[in-house]
């Protein structure tokens, strides 16, 4: 990147990629080897995008079990183990998601990922998807001490990328980008079809949009071309 750059920073899971469907399948590995009944798909998508145990304590909250620290520990690791090995089974982009970069990346645009997934998992799925190679940085929920809401995790991001805070936006779909962004004090983009648990419009982001056929639009407006 050069020093007039813009840097647009995304979310992985719910906003360039609909995971949930392999996400809930590993959950319901999960609880399936607990002997408990499969998770119910809606409701089970509108957490996927706080992480792996919150999803697994979650599942197990509605049948009024609350595990311990380190059971949650070891049925985390139980569905990563799966996940992996079936990471990319049903997921795909979302609409327009490369039709968007490459028009911004013609007009001088860079990526991030700055995701709470894993590192290791989010460069195994971008892999598979084949859109590693389009990120300067690719950062996960464990590249740092610090993960979203915090907005350290995004402006670390910025950094791994050698991008400039003041030429950035953030783009997510849940609570934790829009907070963390915030805290960071990144513009932020939020997409309305994302698994949010809550009425995304409510954290009052700069801009919500309903495609990713109107991404560039608003992030010019945001950040504008020097």
């Amino acid at each position: 990147m050069t020093a007039s750059s813009r840097l647009c920073v995304f979310d992985l899971d719910g906003t360039l990629a609909d995971t949930a469907p392999d996400l809930v399948s590993a959950l319901n590995h999960v609880l399936a080897a607990e002997g408990l009944p499969q998770a119910d798909f809606p409701t089970a998508r509108a957490f996927v995008g706080h992480g792996a145990r919150v999803l697994i304590e979650r599942a197990h909250r509605a049948h009024d079990i609350e595990l311990d620290d380190a059971r949650a520990l070891e049925l985390t690791e139980q569905f990563v183990g799966y996940y992996a090995q079936n990471i990319a089974d049903g997921t795909v982009l979302f609409p327009h998601v490369l039709e968007a970069m490459e028009e911004m990346a013609e007009d001088g645009w860079a990526f991030a990922i700055c995701t709470n997934k894993r590192e290791g998992l989010a460069r195994q799925l971008l892999d598979a998807l084949d859109l590693t190679e389009r990120f300067d940085a690719i950062c996960g929920g464990d590249t740092f001490a610090e993960r979203k809401p915090n907005g350290q995790h995004i402006l670390k991001t910025i950094e791994a990328a050698d991008g400039n805070p003041s030429r950035c936006v953030m783009v997510g779909d849940s609570p934790p980008d829009v907070l963390a962004a915030k805290d960071a004090n990144v513009p932020v983009i939020a997409v309305s079809f994302g698994y949010s648990n809550e009425p995304i419009g409510s954290l009052d982001p700069d801009v919500i949009i309903d495609t990713f056929a109107d991404l560039q639009e608003k992030a010019d407006a945001l950040v504008p071309s020097r």
